[in-house]
C-alpha cells in the first residue's frame, strides 16, 4: 500500500475519532456553535473516504481510455470536497436561523470544552501532517484535506472562544452568532477548493517561479541546440506535463538531437521526477530568437 493510501486511511480514523468528541461536546452543552463544529467534521469523514478512492482511482496505471493516467482524479475529490463544504455551511446557517429566533439554553460543562478543545488538537496535528506529505507526494487531495482540518481547527478555536463569551456573559445570542461566523468560514474554505481543484482540471500552468528553473535547466542542459521555444505546461495530479519547440542546426542528424532531448529530459525529470516532457525538433529556420537562448 502506497504512503498516499495510508494517510488517507489515516483521515478516515481520525475523522471518526474527532466526530465523536465533537458530536459528545454538543450533547453535553447544546450549543448550536458546537453542532456546527460537529457537522464539519462529518463532512470531513465523508471527504476523507472521498478522497481515499480518489487517490485509489489516481494510482491506477494508464490504459486505453485513459492513455495519461487518472491523476486527475484527485482533483474531482477535491471539487466533491469543496461542494460538501459547502452544503455544511448552507446546514449550519439554518440551525443557526433557528437559534436566532428560538434559543436554547446553554448548559455549558467542563467535559464540553474539554472534549471540543481535544479534537481540535488532532486536527490540527494531523492537518500538518496532511499537508506536509501532500507536498512532498505532489497530492492535491491530500493538501486538500489536510487544509480543510486547518480551517476546522480555526473553526474550533473560533467556537470555544464564542461559547465560552456567551456562557460568562449570559448573552445566549453569542452561540447562534458564533456559528453563523464558522458557517461563513466553511464556505470560504470550499469555495478556495473548489477554486484550486478547477483550476487543475482546466489545465493551469504551473508556477513562475518553477517555470523558471525549468527555463534555466533547459538552457544549461541543451548544448549543441540553438533555442526552445512555445513552452507549455499544464498540471495533473501529481504530475505535470511540458512540451516545447527545440531548434537546432539543420545539418544535425536525428541520432544527435535525439541525444539533445534525452539530456534535457533526463535533467528536468531529475528536477521533478513528476514531469513527462515532450519535445518537438525543429531546424534553424524555424528559429524565432525569442524563445529560451540555449547556453
Amino acid at each position: 500500500m502506497s504512503v498516499a493510501m495510508r494517510l488517507a486511511f489515516g483521515s478516515i480514523f481520525v475523522a471518526l475519532i474527532v466526530l465523536g468528541l465533537k458530536y459528545l461536546a454538543y450533547l453535553t452543552t447544546g450549543s448550536v456553535a458546537f453542532f456546527s463544529d460537529a457537522l464539519e467534521s462529518l463532512v470531513n469523514l465523508v471527504a476523507s473516504a472521498t478522497v481515499l478512492i480518489a487517490i485509489w482511482l489516481s494510482q491506477k496505471p494508464a490504459d486505453h481510455n485513459h492513455p495519461y493516467g487518472h491523476h486527475k482524479a484527485e482533483y474531482l475529490s477535491a471539487v466533491l470536497e469543496g461542494v460538501l463544504i459547502v452544503l455544511a455551511a448552507l446546514a449550519i446557517f439554518r440551525e443557526s436561523y433557528q437559534a436566532l429566533f428560538h434559543p436554547k439554553d446553554l448548559s455549558i460543562s467542563f467535559l464540553g470544552f474539554l472534549l471540543s478543545g481535544l479534537a481540535g488538537l488532532i486536527n490540527g496535528v494531523w492537518a500538518f501532517v496532511l499537508i506536509r506529505k501532500g507536498q512532498v507526494l505532489k497530492s492535491p487531495a491530500l493538501i486538500g484535506d489536510g487544509k480543510h482540518l486547518l480551517s476546522d481547527l480555526m473553526t474550533t478555536i473560533g467556537v470555544l472562544g464564542g461559547v465560552g463569551l456567551a456562557y460568562f456573559t449570559g448573552i445566549q445570542m453569542l452561540d447562534p452568532i458564533v456559528a453563523l461566523f464558522v458557517a461563513l468560514n466553511i464556505l470560504y474554505t470550499g469555495w478556495g477548493l473548489i477554486r484550486n481543484s478547477l483550476s487543475g482540471l482546466m489545465d493551469e500552468a504551473i508556477d513562475d517561479d518553477e517555470l523558471h528553473c525549468i527555463r534555466k535547466i533547459i538552457a544549461h542542459h541543451g548544448k549543441g541546440a540553438i533555442e526552445a521555444h512555445d513552452l507549455r505546461s499544464r498540471h495533473a495530479g501529481k504530475l505535470v506535463f511540458l512540451d516545447f519547440h527545440l531548434v537546432v542546426p539543420g545539418c544535425m542528424s536525428v541520432h544527435d538531437a535525439h541525444e539533445i532531448c534525452d539530456h534535457i529530459e533526463h535533467a528536468l525529470t531529475d528536477y521533478n521526477p513528476g514531469m513527462v516532457v515532450t519535445i518537438h525538433v525543429e531546424p534553424e529556420s524555424k528559429a524565432e530568437h525569442k524563445g529560451i537562448i540555449v547556453l
